[in-house]
């Protein structure tokens, strides 16, 4: 980890954000999607409806035996539900995303020619997709601005004071941030900060004194004083 720069002038909104983009894209040079969904739009669905409380690691393992056994949405969207709930039991709330995955590649297959939607009002209506979901598919498939609010954005946002540290609702942080981040940065930025957030700006106990953001953060002035 590089040395803890020194204490800067306190800077407008735009330019710290700006700033923090420049830190973390050193820290971290590629920045992808941690979930392998090979490159299909419709497996990055179906993961992003199984990561609500659960890893990215375990989504990955999950994953592989589903799509073994369904190849495509449409053999999802025919299977029955059971078979889906085996598939993915050891993932937490598998009944309800059994039914929500097969609800949503029905749709993609009957309502979207096989295709998942690039638009936002389509997306959310897709059974057990919110704005999370949405965006992370806007961003990743389609290439377009997107600020996807997993708990590691929630939570850095507040430390880093772009939010109120006690702000928790995923849309006023996307909003936030949306107006901050350079639109062509933003899913970029979004991977980095789970990156960042895992190795170093960890929910419990976090790794201040080698943080090398630690300069433009609130809840570093705050606490170590």
């Amino acid at each position: 980890m590089k040395q803890k720069p020194k204490q800067k002038p306190k800077q407008k909104p735009k330019q710290k954000a700006a700033e923090t983009v420049e830190r973390l894209r050193a820290l971290y040079p590629e920045a992808e999607c941690a979930l392998r969904y090979e490159g299909e739009p419709w497996r990055l669905l179906v993961m992003g409806i199984l990561s609500a409380q659960c890893t990215d690691a375990r989504v990955n393992i999950i994953s592989e035996d589903l799509f073994s056994r369904f190849p495509t949405a449409g053999s999802l969207a025919e299977a029955e539900q059971p078979e889906i709930e085996t598939a993915i039991k050891s993932c937490g709330l598998y009944r309800t995303k059994a039914k929500n995955i097969k609800a949503s590649c029905a749709m993609i297959t009957s309502d979207f020619n096989g295709i998942v939607p690039d638009n936002m009002d389509d997306l959310l209506k897709l059974p057990g997709v919110g704005r999370k979901i949405a965006n992370l598919i806007l961003g990743d498939i389609y290439g377009k601005p997107a600020i996807v609010t997993d708990t590691h954005c929630i939570r850095l946002s507040g430390r880093l004071g772009f939010t109120s540290a006690d702000e928790r609702r995923p849309e006023r942080v996307e909003k936030t941030l949306a107006g901050l981040i350079e639109p062509s940065e933003q899913t970029d930025f979004c991977h980095r900060l789970v990156l960042f957030g895992r190795e170093v700006c960890r929910a419990r106990k976090p790794l201040c004194d080698n943080c090398p953001l630690c300069d433009l953060c609130t809840y570093y002035k705050t606490n170590s004083q």
